[in-house]
C-alpha cells in the first residue's frame, strides 16, 4: 500500500507516548500533518521536534481530552490552524486493574471518562469538523481485554468492549457523511504506560498462550491505524481488527 497521507490532517489523542506516539511518527512520515495531543506538555514538546528534525509537520496541543469542552477545544482547534481534518485516532485512556471488591469510585470514573467518553466526545467533535464532501476517518484503540478477559479487568474489559460496540454505531451514523470509523483491538503491547501492570512472570505466559509467540510492539498497532486511515481501506468501516498475535483464537 502507498499510504500517502500528504495533505492530510490528523490528530492523534495521547500521542505523547506509547502507541499515540508510534502512530504520530508514522503519519507524519508518510507527509501527513498530525495534531500531537497529551496533557503533559514535555511529552508533545518531545513528540513535536522528533517529527520536526525527521522533516515532517507537527503542531502541539497539549489539552485534557476526557472532557467534551477539552476534547472539542483539541479537534476545532487543529481543524482551524492546519484549515482541515482528515483523520481522527482516540488513543488516550487510563488503566487500572483491580479485582471486583477493589474498584473505587474515583478509578472507575477516571478510566470511563478518559478511555470512553472520550472516544465519543472525540467522535463527536471529529464528525462536526471533517467537511461533509470529503468525509473522513477515525480510527478507536479498542483491546483483546474486549474480546477475551482476565481477572482484575472488570472495569478495562467493560470499556473496550463498549468501544467495539461505540465503532460500529458511528460507522453506521456516520456512512452518510463519507466517514469511516473503525478499531484496532492490540493485545499486550509494552509501553510506557504498561510498565505498572507488567511483570516478567506474566510477559511469559502472554507470551507461551500467543500463537505468533511474542508480544506485540507499538509499531505493529500504529501500521494497523495507518490501515485503517489510508485510501486502501476506503471501503472499510464498522470494524475492529485484532492485532494481537492470534491470542483472541486462543482465550
Amino acid at each position: 500500500m502507498s499510504r500517502d497521507f500528504a495533505g492530510r490532517v490528523v490528530l492523534i489523542t495521547g500521542s505523547g507516548n506509547g502507541i499515540g506516539r508510534a502512530t504520530a511518527l508514522a503519519l507524519a512520515a508518510r507527509g501527513a500533518t498530525v495534531g500531537v495531543n497529551d496533557l503533559k506538555p514535555e511529552f508533545v514538546e518531545k513528540v513535536v521536534h522528533e517529527i520536526d528534525d525527521a522533516g515532517g509537520t507537527a503542531i502541539g496541543l497539549v489539552e485534557n481530552v476526557s472532557t467534551r469542552d477539552g476534547m472539542r477545544r483539541t479537534v476545532l482547534g487543529l481543524a482551524e490552524r492546519a484549515g482541515r481534518l482528515d483523520v481522527m485516532v482516540n488513543n488516550a485512556a487510563w488503566v487500572r486493574y483491580q479485582a471486583i471488591p477493589d474498584v473505587a469510585p474515583e478509578t472507575l470514573d477516571r478510566m470511563l471518562d478518559i478511555g470512553f467518553k472520550a472516544v465519543v466526545w472525540g467522535i463527536q467533535a471529529a464528525a462536526e469538523a471533517m467537511d461533509p464532501e470529503r468525509g473522513g476517518v477515525i480510527v478507536n484503540l479498542a483491546s483483546v481485554a474486549g474480546i477475551v478477559s482476565q481477572p482484575n479487568s472488570i472495569v478495562y474489559s467493560g470499556i473496550k468492549a463498549g468501544i467495539m460496540g461505540i465503532t460500529r454505531a458511528a460507522a453506521v451514523e456516520l456512512g452518510g457523511r463519507k466517514i469511516r470509523v473503525n478499531a484496532v483491538a492490540p493485545g499486550a503491547v509494552p509501553t510506557e504506560g504498561t510498565q505498572r501492570n507488567r511483570n516478567v512472570e506474566r510477559d511469559a505466559r502472554r507470551v507461551a498462550r500467543t500463537p505468533l509467540g511474542r508480544l506485540g510492539t507499538v509499531d505493529d498497532i500504529g501500521h494497523a491505524a495507518l490501515y485503517f486511515a489510508s485510501k486502501e481501506a476506503g471501503y472499510v468501516t464498522g470494524q475492529v481488527l485484532s492485532v494481537n498475535g492470534g491470542l483472541n483464537m486462543v482465550g
